[in-house]
């Protein structure tokens, strides 16, 4: 552990916060892609499948039991909350989703560090995180004015993910020149994703008018 690890985390668990209050505070998931939901409890319960036969300390237990649940919670009150699923754009969130979870699985397959079903359980996991964001982006592209809540979800998303890359730099050159290839690639292509939208973000909060994304 060290501090950009931790800010990672808390940016990550930050932006879910976020996501819930929005939900659960407007009654509303207007703006949200339930495909980019869907997506990324998929990623949490591949990667997290050694919840119960590894421990490695009670912090790291925690947080993986709350992004399993947190993201099991937005995608029930997406599909199944009277209030909520009414409020859900359908027209808009279009992305084909089931062509990355396909890709992923494919590299996960190929490109892997041991053939074993965990390992490639990971692998899939961090390969459709990399690319998980894409139906939320382009939800955001479609609909052009972003409310406030959702663009700070997605502003602290992107955040938690340059922090990582900070935290693989900082264990390279501390521990040995430590490395991962798949997650350090992976980082890579998710953090390029938010590039544009950063950008915008940054725009918007200069001269304090409401984000709004080009078509």
């Amino acid at each position: 552990m060290n501090a950009f690890r931790f800010l990672g985390d808390m940016t990550h668990l930050f932006s879910v916060l976020v996501l819930l209050l929005k939900i659960y505070a407007t009654k509303s998931c207007s703006g949200v892609s339930r495909k980019t939901q869907e997506l990324y409890m998929l990623v949490f319960v591949a990667r997290y499948l050694d919840l119960f036969t590894d421990y490695i300390s009670l912090y790291n237990s925690v947080m993986k039991v709350v992004f399993i649940t947190s993201s099991a919670a937005i995608v029930w009150c997406m599909r199944r909350h009277p209030q909520v699923r009414r409020t859900y754009d359908k027209e808009q969130d279009t992305f084909r989703h089931v062509v990355l979870v396909a890709a992923a699985f494919l590299f996960a397959l190929i490109f892997n560090e041991r053939f074993t079903f965990r390992e490639i359980c990971w692998a899939f996991s961090i390969y459709l995180e990399a690319v998980a964001i894409l139906p939320q982006l382009v939800l955001l592209q479609r609909s052009r004015n972003v409310d406030n809540l959702t663009g700070q979800y997605v502003f602290f998303l992107g955040a938690y993910r340059a922090f990582y890359i900070l935290n693989w730099i900082y264990r390279y050159f501390t521990e040995g020149h430590h490395s991962r290839w798949i997650p350090w690639l992976a980082g890579l292509v998710q953090t390029a994703l938010y590039a544009d939208f950063f950008y915008y973000y940054f725009l918007s909060w200069k001269n304090n008018v409401k984000l709004e994304l080009p078509a």
